[in-house]
């Protein structure tokens, strides 16, 4: 089996955008993607497309990719469409590298597209608790509320219910951090280092939701959302698209003036039924994704994390290998995973600044990772990237991601 390679890329910027709609936007990254590639739609053996609340927003509820890709005039091969919360468009791009290493086609077409802004902010936050367990949904909020106000830190008692006016997994992502500052230390101030070093990455991505910097004083004075985090430590409500172009190594041979990407390490798996001091999931799957590209942590120059959160950040860095477990705030703190430090993080800004349209997030982790690979990122680029990381993690069951793709990539 030859290698597997990433030949194109595409993202618009993460933004607000009231006039466009997932199908134009999903149209942009793919056209974009094409010509990075330089590639015709005729070419394209099958397609992936990434999305989760279309039908929720606007009652396209089915054949979401079939109806993008026709209108795009791609037809006769196969599009599969994925729903996978926030970690839809990494399993987008899984299935596309498991179906070119089954050889069942030569090259592919990945998508996510995601529009969750709405007029009615109440929906667009009422979105992000279908990627939980509905039927259970109350129980679930019992179990982080719970667990949320168990450890010694401020009073609670004057925020609002979960989910009212913020996605209910700031609720989650709060409730783990509280128990991570309870057992290890971790401050609030080692949270808003993480933030603020992704608000300066971000101001060097011209394709960020937010390109302003934050100091560390500003990051803590921000809207408190639900202790610890703040405002600016929250991934924001946006819109976007990104994509990606795969193909085998046979087929690579055929291309000319490409930058390729090598794909290493493609892991997917699901979240497990534990408790707070179980095996985490991205411990199990960085192993995985390891051992698959034949690389450990320390050989890894720079990593895209899902950070919906400044927790989500800290807590990665820890299960991924980059520093011991307890210890993420601090290294944070010390400078280790900003540009120029020992292993930069987020340099798209990560989701906190670059953005989180649902359908599209992982892929535009993605695209910031074959940007630094191929020595493309300007301002921010990494001296010397080899080879990155994304992690991707979706939806909640319990404590911890009911999804989440790892995917290792080396400089071609």
């Amino acid at each position: 089996m030859g290698n597997i390679y990433i030949v194109g890329v595409g993202k618009i910027r993460f933004n607000k955008y009231p006039t466009e709609t997932v199908r134009t936007m999903a149209e942009k990254a793919v056209n974009l993607a094409l010509a990075d590639a330089g590639l015709r739609k005729e070419d394209l053996e099958s397609v992936y497309f990434a999305n989760s609340f279309w039908g929720m927003f606007d009652k396209q509820d089915s054949i979401r990719g079939q109806v993008i890709m026709r209108g795009m005039g791609i037809d006769k091969i196969p599009v599969t469409n994925v729903e996978n919360a926030c970690a839809g468009a990494s399993t987008a791009l899984h299935l596309a590298y498991t179906g070119i290493r089954a050889e069942m086609f030569d090259v592919a077409l990945v998508v996510g597209s995601e529009k969750i802004t709405n007029p009615d902010k109440a929906l667009s936050f009422a979105a992000y608790a279908r990627a939980m367990d509905v039927e259970n949904f109350e129980k679930h909020i019992e179990l982080i509320t719970g667990l949320g106000k168990s450890f010694k830190l401020p009073d609670m008692a004057n925020e609002t219910a979960p989910g009212q006016g913020r996605s209910v997994f700031m609720d989650a992502y709060a409730m783990m951090c509280r128990w991570h500052m309870d057992r290890y230390g971790t401050t609030q101030r080692q949270l808003a280092e993480v933030c603020s070093k992704n608000h300066f990455h971000a101001s060097l991505n011209p394709l960020a939701q937010y390109q302003n910097t934050m100091s560390v004083e500003e990051v803590l004075a921000d809207a408190p959302i639900t202790y610890p985090l703040t405002r600016a430590m929250c991934a924001p409500v946006g819109d976007g698209a990104a994509a990606a172009i795969v193909c085998s190594e046979n087929y690579l041979k055929k291309l000319k003036d490409v930058m390729p990407v090598k794909i290493l390490a493609s892991v997917h798996g699901q979240g497990a039924d534990r408790d707070m001091d179980g095996i985490d999931i991205g411990e199990r799957l960085s192993k995985k994704a390891y051992e698959m590209a034949g690389v450990g942590p320390q050989d890894i120059d720079f990593a895209e994390l899902h950070d919906a959160t400044a927790y989500g950040e800290l807590h990665q860095s820890e299960v991924m290998g980059f520093c011991p477990e307890g210890e993420g705030g601090p290294f944070a703190e010390s400078g280790a995973t900003r540009l120029g430090g020992k292993i930069p993080l987020n340099t798209s800004g990560g989701l906190e600044s670059n953005g989180h349209p649902i359908g599209a997030s992982g892929l535009s982790q993605i695209h910031e990772l074959v940007t630094q690979l191929r020595g493309s990122a300007g301002k921010r680029q990494i001296d010397g990237a080899g080879i990155g990381l994304a992690e991707n993690g979706g939806g909640s069951i319990g404590v911890e991601e009911a999804a989440m793709c790892i995917h290792i990539l080396e400089k071609g």
